[in-house]
């Protein structure tokens, strides 16, 4: 069964993630499918919408059982990053609609879109150092970016969640919905007057934005792969999976 559905509504494609019991969490082929998808849509103008198919759920991070046995070296390959890149490099504007827990990866993947719209669900944060890990498909220059530097020191170091109206208050999210049917219509709102512009205006616009970004990408990678070789992170993940099985 695919793991991402793609619905085509003229010029907004919404990109739903399906892995309800793994709370969406990011696992490989959830990545290959999501690339593949973002592959076909910068061959035509669209407004992407990132959203889950599961109600109450956006998405739990990466596969922890998969992501403890990864090394080095697939740290290096930047597997989750590298989408989230991509996906911040789609050539027209993105938006994540957060209905429910966007947890480690599941966060960042909100964060590399271009708008954020959550309901009373919603619950952000980065647990990847309790793990033995970095943050290290985006967090730590986007959410200091987004929500400022404060805000992302208490969730990195800390492991501080953030509700919905915490998100808000800091910028994390753009909007917050009242329920899931309300989000969609919000999303879908923002996405229809996003594509009544000029498409190779947007393109340029997000493009000029981007130039802005800071460079932390290859320390966050070469983290990675040092924690990764690590006897601290396969414990910490080994006691996570213990907890979540009994």
């Amino acid at each position: 069964m695919p793991l991402i559905h793609v619905r085509r509504d003229e010029h907004i494609w919404w990109l739903g993630l399906d892995r309800p019991s793994k709370h969406n969490a990011l696992d490989q082929a959830m990545v290959d499918e999501a690339d593949a998808v973002l592959t076909e849509a910068r061959m035509r103008p669209c407004v992407l919408i990132v959203h889950s198919t599961t109600p109450g759920v956006f998405a739990a991070g990466a596969d922890i059982a998969e992501l403890r046995d990864r090394d080095a070296n697939a740290a290096l390959l930047a597997i989750n990053a590298g989408l989230f890149e991509r996906l911040e490099a789609h050539r027209w504007p993105t938006i994540a609609l957060i209905d429910g827990p966007a947890l480690g990866g599941g966060c960042e993947l909100a964060l590399a879109c271009d708008f954020r719209i959550a309901t009373q669900n919603a619950v952000f944060a980065q647990p990847e150092l309790s793990l033995g890990i970095i943050a290290g498909a985006g967090a730590n220059w986007r959410l200091p970016q987004l929500a400022g530097l404060a805000t992302a020191r208490r969730m990195l170091f800390a492991g501080e969640r953030l509700d919905a109206a915490e998100a808000l208050a800091t910028g994390l999210v753009d909007e917050v919905a009242g329920s899931a049917e309300e989000l969609a219509e919000r999303g879908r709102t923002l996405a229809t007057a996003i594509a009544k512009r000029s498409w190779r205006a947007l393109e340029l616009t997000k493009l000029a934005l981007r130039s802005s970004r800071p460079s932390t990408t290859t320390f966050d990678l070469a983290a990675q792969a040092l924690l990764f070789d690590g006897d601290d992170k396969h414990a910490r993940m080994t006691a996570f999976l213990e907890r979540r099985n009994r």
